[in-house]
């Protein structure tokens, strides 16, 4: 699955988890309970060529994968990141 780089509208619920998502002019529902995607902790970076054993480096949320649906019936399963500023579309599948 190739990796995507659009901008998409997120709106989170009161936990941080999202709610819903605007892509392509077009408003999803999350149907599912969001799954966290981590990757390494930002503050971690500098120290990243170091080495962290015994252990891995700490992890942090980097995005989330859900199910959403438009009020067509229309249903993708997302992977969405966070780059500070915006939210972007990582990957979609059908």
């Amino acid at each position: 699955m190739e990796r995507l780089q659009e901008f998409v509208e997120v709106w989170s619920g009161e936990s941080g988890e999202p709610a819903r998502l605007v892509w392509r002019a077009r408003r999803f529902r999350v149907t599912d309970v969001p799954t966290p995607l981590v990757g390494t902790a930002d503050w971690w970076q500098p120290l990243g060529a170091h080495d962290a054993a015994p252990g891995r480096p700490p992890l942090a949320i980097a995005g989330w994968r859900f199910q959403a649906s438009a009020d067509d019936g229309e249903t993708h399963v997302f992977d969405i990141g966070h780059d500070g500023e915006h939210w972007r579309l990582l990957r979609v599948f059908d």
